[in-house]
């Protein structure tokens, strides 16, 4: 993918809506293209794996490993972003990623990424505010997965 595609595709990404043009070059220049088979496990829950991705096609599970079943918390899709933990290095991934398509990803070194936040604080502060973003959603994500799980109301319907 040439820059100008890569910019473009960036440009598409809900995830830098409001980014600077500026922001967006300088994500362009530390995006790599990736893609994952369907059923491809893409990290596990735990992994202390350093990327970040924008998925830009193709669906992803997110999944809580139970002993002895597996929790869906989320499905992602394009215009999502993926492992958001890659910035917090050392703490390890705290869910399972699984591509259930094949999925086309943009990836992001998360110390590289962490080195231009350091670098330019404009910059950092405009991705660490859409990261909160993506960490409140994820959160919700759960808290509703366990709500629906717990809830009286869910439990006689299931019965």
């Amino acid at each position: 993918m040439t820059a100008a595609s890569l910019v473009s595709v960036l440009l598409e990404h809900p995830f830098v809506e409001e980014f600077r043009p500026d922001h967006i070059d300088k994500l362009r220049s530390l995006a790599r293209e990736v893609s994952f088979d369907a059923d491809q496990t893409i990290f596990r829950e735990g992994d202390d794996t350093h990327e970040f991705y924008l998925i830009v096609a193709g669906r992803v599970a997110l999944e809580m490993q139970e002993p002895d079943h597996v929790l869906r918390v989320q499905t992602l899709g394009a215009g999502d972003e993926l492992g958001w933990s890659s910035i917090l290095m050392g703490r390890g991934k705290y869910f399972q990623a699984r591509a259930l398509e094949p999925v086309q990803a943009l990836a992001f070194d998360g110390v590289r990424l962490l080195d231009a936040c350091r670098a330019d604080p404009e910059f950092g502060f405009a991705f660490m505010y859409r990261m909160l973003g993506v960490v409140s959603e994820r959160l919700q994500a759960t808290r509703l997965q366990l709500h629906d799980m717990h809830s009286p109301k869910a439990k006689r319907a299931g019965t």
